[in-house]
């Protein structure tokens, strides 16, 4: 059988270099997303696909049909659920696009299987469940997950809800389970981040004064780390909680730094004046591409700038996660 896919919220393609690293017969046969700087960023990548710049509540059974597709891939937003956002669920508007998906999929019977993907919380939502209950409703099976990359071999922590459900009756090669929190198969542990690391990075990217009154607060990773925290929209803006920095310096190094600035006042001069020593940067666009997944020949257009980067990386998805939940969904 040959897969031909809608991938719905499709921001930067991560759900389709999924799919490629996934080795599964099949193509994207178009890709819908409201965001015109993503959707630049996926046109550079992907000149080919059939790449739709409107709103999903446009979308009709009839619009879905004509496009003659038999599974849908989609990363719903995730603001209404997350733990830094309002927890709106489904008051928030931005739920509405998704809400409209799900009160048509049961005029939608061509869709066999679907992969979705939010940020952990969505478990627990009001939008969850009627997601759910119309699975149910239209026989479809289905698994639900909450994964991190770190349990496929890649050294960052991104946990995130995850459903794959198909109609075609066969009995999935795993134990079900309400949630399951790893793979029915082992992978080796995380790689060390010298394996990402970029040469002769440029000192745009050492953190400023203004950031360094925070550096306390700061997760740092060094090369031979093999993990690092979930990058989000915000990083480089903000430090607390938007991802890790990074320094050429060993951990002894930092300690002993950090123990000399302590002994002043925490943000004055003399801290930040000893603190840059350590030369802490934040991760290159690159650097979080690559522990993010995605295939070494990607990249960003010239015109886009490093913070809309960042801001679209942390909206994106990781692709090692992807690929190996679509080979769980297809049994390959």
């Amino acid at each position: 059988m040959v897969y031909r896919i809608l991938e719905l919220y499709s921001g930067i393609g991560g759900m389709h270099c999924g799919w490629n690293e996934s080795g599964l017969a099949g193509e994207i046969s178009a890709a819908v997303d409201i965001n015109t700087v993503a959707n630049e960023v996926y046109k550079h990548n992907f000149p080919t696909t059939n790449l739709l710049n409107k709103n999903i509540q446009s979308l009709t059974k009839d619009s879905i049909k004509n496009l003659k597709i038999n599974t849908i891939l989609m990363s719903p937003p995730c603001q209404p659920f997350t733990r830094n956002g309002k927890c709106l669920d489904d008051n928030d508007p931005r739920t509405n696009s998704f809400i409209h998906l799900i009160e048509i999929l049961d005029q939608l019977d061509n869709i066999e299987y679907m992969l979705m993907e939010n940020v952990k919380g969505f478990e627990c939502s009001s939008v969850r469940n009627l997601f759910i209950d119309k699975l149910k409703q239209l026989e479809f099976d289905y698994q639900e997950f909450l994964l991190s990359p770190c349990i496929v071999g890649v050294p960052n922590s991104r946990l995130r809800y995850y459903c794959i459900a198909r109609r075609n009756g066969s009995p999935w090669y795993f134990k079900l389970d309400s949630i399951i929190t790893t793979f029915p198969k082992l992978y080796e542990e995380p790689y060390a981040l010298q394996d990402i690391i970029e040469s002769d990075v440029s000192d745009k990217y050492i953190i400023k004064d203004k950031l360094l009154k925070r550096a306390n607060i700061f997760d740092i990773c060094y090369k031979y780390s093999k993990r690092s925290c979930c990058f989000t929209k915000a990083y480089s803006h903000y430090v607390e909680g938007t991802g890790s920095v990074f320094t050429d310096a060993d951990q002894e190094t930092v300690i002993e730094c950090f123990k000399r600035a302590n002994t002043y006042e925490v943000g004055s001069n003399e801290f930040i004046d000893t603190l840059k020593e350590l030369k802490l940067r934040f991760f290159t666009p690159k650097e979080v591409l690559s522990l993010m997944s995605f295939p070494k020949e990607y990249d960003f257009p010239k015109d886009i700038s490093t913070k809309q980067c960042y801001r679209l990386l942390g909206n994106s998805v990781n692709v090692k996660v992807i690929s190996e939940l679509l080979k769980l969904l297809f049994d390959k």
